[in-house]
């Protein structure tokens, strides 16, 4: 075999071009510094990082709004466990991502040695492929295979391990990479698409449930044409927040919060489910179908996962926009009322009128977020991080078009929101971006706010701040009735921010948010905005929830 002088870091730089890489997220370590110098001489821009965590959330966000594999870096040990939590984050989160880390030397992986695990065993569990580079000789293989698995339907993370000195070895002299090819779907099946019919014409009461494989099979238009003909409501998961806009009248909002919403309604008075790119991992579905009596069509590009209250009566696997249409032309009829008439929709909306008018101080979570979509322009994106946060953002935020309001809800993370929001700003320098974060996730990824002025990547930060974990805290008090070690103090936010050299603001009445946001927004730096939230507001929901159910029963 003949021999280039090209080092296989140089080739596995080649390759990553080859798949269209833009950037790599990554923190590097004296084990990688040869794939970080070959990256300086590509055409693919190196975002070093300050935490390897925040590499890979960054990857993750980068994959779920592009549909391309985003790609973080590490080193070996402690590096590429720091990886773990985003690429985890990721996967369960349906994200392509590609996780590449060093790796001790194949010399001294029989043995005991400085720094060395089996970083393949570590990373299997938490991604759909794990594999490590043994040879110089396939190194191409290797890379377009980390791709194609990563973006192949369920898209997940995948990890590729690079032993130090095959990393340093030259690659053999007609290594060049792969033909990237694509995975096309099938068309959906016409039995299929007949039982569903059938089924459907049998039906009183239908409602669909869309969730994020709807999104990022880019069904949207499909979705919504299929519910205008047959005149049925929808409702999608938290990462569905989109797919149909809250202002179309057959959208009844989100299903996903810890207690029975205005939404379960439409569930509970349903014959047949239709799901639409629904993976159960989102929300389980039991709150859905608790008793496992209705009738569901399953329509995805991959099987159903077995579930007792998930008894698929017909699945159709194929192009989702495809078998959304051909199963509307196959049904004529029309069913129920729009879902504009639907008490569920009508509570919602009076619950999101009545917060616009709340002048209180701390400020009503409510408020805070009808003041973010006052601010925002329906193409913007907001990142929600996981805690009561989340909740209130994915219940309230009327969202008009897919991925941009971007929940993590399968693995629910917290932190994802600040490196990934650094993320969506290089993929839509153009729209504004913000990541609203509570006080714990806030001071768990703060430090990539350096990252972001360093690499002149403006977008705002909006701290809810309670001095709690506000999310626990409310289940706790939910459950038990009280609640315990939830509290902590936080430093300055606004000194904090502007010793990174952003902007800083705090709120200290609900009518400055509005305006603070907008000027916020307007800027081109990372500003950080901190404001009190109320959150006794969230014991005060679940009640009136609970009061709405028992008045329903009754």
């Amino acid at each position: 075999m003949l021999i280039s002088n090209k080092t296989v870091a140089q080739l596995l730089v080649e390759c990553l071009e080859n798949e269209g890489v833009e950037y790599v997220f990554g923190l590097p370590g004296e084990e990688n510094i040869r794939i970080v110098d070959a990256l300086s001489g590509s055409s693919i821009r190196f975002i070093l990082v300050r935490s390897e965590q925040g590499a890979a959330f960054m990857a993750e966000v980068y994959g779920r709004l592009t549909g391309k594999a985003g790609v973080c870096a590490a080193t070996l040990g402690p590096g590429a466990i720091n990886l773990l939590l985003g690429v985890a984050d990721g996967h369960l989160n349906s994200a392509p991502l590609v996780a590449i880390s060093a790796q001790a030397g194949i010399n001294r992986l029989h043995k005991e040695s400085h720094q060395s695990l089996d970083l393949v065993s570590i990373f299997k569990p938490a991604t759909k492929w794990a594999d490590m580079l043994l040879t110089p000789a396939s190194t191409t293989e290797l890379i377009r295979k980390a791709f194609k698995q990563s973006q192949s339907e369920r898209p997940g993370a995948v990890y590729l391990a690079i032993p130090e000195d095959i990393e340093a070895a030259l690659a053999p002299a007609n290594a060049r990479p792969l033909e990237v090819n694509v995975v096309h779907d099938d068309a959906p099946s016409p039995s299929q698409i007949a039982r569903a019919s059938a089924l459907l014409k049998a039906s009183h009461n239908p409602v669909i449930l869309a969730g994020h494989g709807a999104v990022r099979n880019q069904a949207s238009e499909a979705l919504v044409r299929f519910a205008e003909k047959l005149h049925i409501p929808v409702a999608t998961t938290f990462m569905g927040k989109g797919v149909i806009s809250d202002q179309h009248p057959n959208s009844l909002g989100v299903v996903g919060f810890m207690v029975r919403d205005y939404q379960n309604y439409a569930f509970e008075h349903s014959d047949v489910i239709i799901t639409v790119g629904y993976d159960l991992l989102e929300f389980s579905p039991t709150r859905i179908n608790p008793k496992a009596d209705k009738e569901i069509i399953h329509i995805h590009r991959i099987p159903a996962e077995v579930d007792a209250h998930y008894p698929i009566s017909v699945g159709i696997e194929g192009h989702i926009p495809s078998a959304l249409d051909a199963l509307g032309a196959a049904v004529s009829q029309k069913y129920g009322i729009p879902a504009q008439d639907f008490a569920p929709r009508r509570l919602r909306e009076t619950e999101i009128d009545k917060s616009k008018r709340n002048d209180s101080f701390p400020v009503k979570p409510q408020r805070i977020v009808a003041d973010i979509r006052a601010a925002m322009e329906p193409d913007d994106i907001v990142l929600a991080d996981t805690g009561a946060v989340k909740m209130w953002m994915a219940r309230l935020y009327p969202t008009y078009k897919p991925n941009t309001c971007l929940i993590s809800n399968g693995l629910a993370s917290m932190a994802f929101a600040i490196p990934g929001a650094l993320a969506a700003k290089l993929v839509f320098p153009q729209r504004k971006v913000l990541a609203v974060v509570g006080d714990g996730a806030f001071m768990m990824s703060s430090q990539e706010i350096e990252t972001a002025m360093r690499e002149k990547i403006p977008f705002v930060i909006l701290i809810w701040e309670d001095g709690a974990y506000g999310l626990i805290k409310w289940k706790m008090e939910l459950e038990l009735g009280r609640s315990s070690h939830m509290s902590f103090t936080n430093p300055d936010f606004v000194k904090y921010a502007e010793s990174f050299g952003a902007q800083g603001y705090r709120i200290t009445a609900a009518d400055q948010l509005l305006p603070v946001l907008q000027e916020a927004l307007a800027s081109n730096t990372v500003s950080v905005i901190t404001c009190a939230v109320d959150y006794s507001e969230n014991t005060k929901l679940t009640t009136a929830l609970a009061d709405l159910a028992e008045d329903e029963s009754k």
